[in-house]
C-alpha cells in the first residue's frame, strides 16, 4: 500500500472509530475489569480482543499471518518449553500485531451511535496511535511486577496453559518472563509515542483505577 493510500485508509478508520475508547496494557493489569466498569457507568459496549482471538485465527489468511500459522502448528512443549522467553516474545503473533486488521474490521462493523470500550493486550500503541482522532481515547495500563504476579496467580490462566506441557513449572516460568518482557517493551513504546499510560500497583483498588482511566478518557 502506498503512502497516500495508507493515509486515506487511516483517515477513514479514524473517522469511523471516534466513538471507540481503547484500553491496552500488560498481562494482569485489570483491562477487562476496568473496561466493564467504565462501559456500565457510561452506557457503552465492550469489545474484548481476547474473546475474538479464536475467530480471528480462523479468519486469518496464512500469507498475512505467518507467525500465527507457525504457532498453531506447534505442540504445547514447542510453544512454551523449547524456546526462550525472548524468542517467545519476538515471535508471538498477537504481540506482532497479526490480524489487527480484523479488530478494526469488527469495530467498524459495530453501531457508531454508542460508545465502545475496546480492551486487550493486542492493542499495541504503534497500531492504535494512527487511529486516534483524540489521544485521550486510549490508555495503557502498566502493572508493577508485584501487581502482575498477584493478578496472574489469582486467576490461574497461565497455569492452565503451563499444565498442558511436560514440565509445567518451567513452562510457567517461561510464560511469566515472556509477559514481563512484553510489559517492559509496551511501556517503552507507549512512552516513546507520548500516549497516555497508567501504572497499576497493589495499592490501587478497582474503583480508583476505573476513576483514573475515566478521567484519562475525559469522561
Amino acid at each position: 500500500m502506498g503512502t497516500d493510500s495508507r493515509d486515506r485508509s487511516y483517515a477513514r478508520a479514524r473517522a469511523g472509530l471516534k466513538h471507540v475508547y481503547w484500553i491496552g496494557g500488560g498481562t494482569g493489569a485489570g483491562k477487562s475489569t476496568i473496561a466493564t466498569r467504565i462501559a456500565e457507568r457510561h452506557g457503552m459496549s465492550v469489545y474484548a480482543t481476547d474473546d475474538v482471538m479464536g475467530g480471528h485465527t480462523r479468519r486469518s489468511a496464512p500469507a498475512s499471518a505467518s507467525y500465527l500459522q507457525q504457532f498453531v502448528a506447534m505442540d504445547m512443549d514447542e510453544r512454551w518449553l523449547n524456546r526462550s522467553p525472548e524468542v517467545m516474545l519476538d515471535t508471538f503473533h498477537w504481540f506482532r500485531g497479526e490480524a489487527f486488521d480484523l479488530v478494526v474490521e469488527d469495530l467498524l462493523g459495530m453501531p457508531a451511535d454508542r460508545g465502545v470500550v475496546a480492551e486487550g493486550f493486542r492493542l499495541l500503541p504503534e497500531l492504535i496511535g494512527p487511529l486516534l482522532a483524540d489521544t485521550r481515547h486510549a490508555v495503557w495500563l502498566i502493572p508493577t511486577p508485584e501487581f502482575r504476579r498477584a493478578a496472574l496467580e489469582s486467576r490461574g490462566g497461565l497455569w492452565q496453559i503451563a499444565g498442558r506441557t511436560s514440565d509445567p513449572q518451567r513452562a510457567l516460568a517461561n510464560l511469566l518472563e515472556r509477559d514481563r518482557l512484553f510489559t517492559e517493551r509496551l511501556e517503552t513504546s507507549v512512552a516513546a509515542l507520548r500516549l497516555p499510560l497508567i501504572h497499576v500497583d497493589t495499592e490501587m483498588d478497582t474503583e480508583g483505577l476505573a476513576a483514573e482511566v475515566a478521567r484519562s478518557f475525559g469522561l
